[in-house]
């Protein structure tokens, strides 16, 4: 998957339970940012980030979609636990995450395994990849996904 590509179009439910998918925002620019798992430090750092700029990042029209494998009831805990402002979706079976590349092999004091490699898109209004942010750190991250929204 590159920058220009149209963006798979994903169905999962949300921190509700409730069906979601992602042409319902064509017309808005979408943050979709997958991550490995809610309540985990790296993971909420970003959310964090996030939720505090999510008042810019509307005022530059842009809608932020967290991803990970996690189920409703975790991803609502999590997003109760941080006030988090913006929707949680559950990607239980990983299908989303194979969708755009980010279910990959990795490494961890020499040990593999399967796992989500942190990664932010930035999906324009007409559905396609504006910009493709691969192995995220963290911390800091949210004000270059702003940055990139100009």
């Amino acid at each position: 998957m590159k920058e220009g590509d149209p963006a798979p179009d994903i169905q999962l439910l949300t921190d509700r339970g409730e069906p979601f998918r992602l042409s319902s925002l064509r017309g808005k620019k979408v943050v979709l940012y997958f991550y490995p798992r809610a309540a985990t430090p790296g993971c909420t750092t970003e959310a964090c980030e996030f939720r505090d700029a999510s008042a810019a990042f509307s005022r530059s029209g842009a809608v932020i979609l967290g991803i990970s494998p996690d189920r409703p009831a975790a991803q609502q805990k999590f997003k109760a636990n941080y006030d988090l402002p913006f929707t949680l979706l559950c990607d239980v079976d990983k299908a989303a995450a194979q969708a755009y590349g980010v279910w990959k092999e990795k490494s961890m004091y020499g040990k593999k395994s399967m796992g989500i490699e942190r990664t932010t898109f930035l999906i324009g209004e007409d559905g396609r990849i504006l910009k493709i942010f691969p192995k995220v750190k963290a911390k800091g991250h949210a004000a270059q996904v702003l940055a990139a929204l100009g």
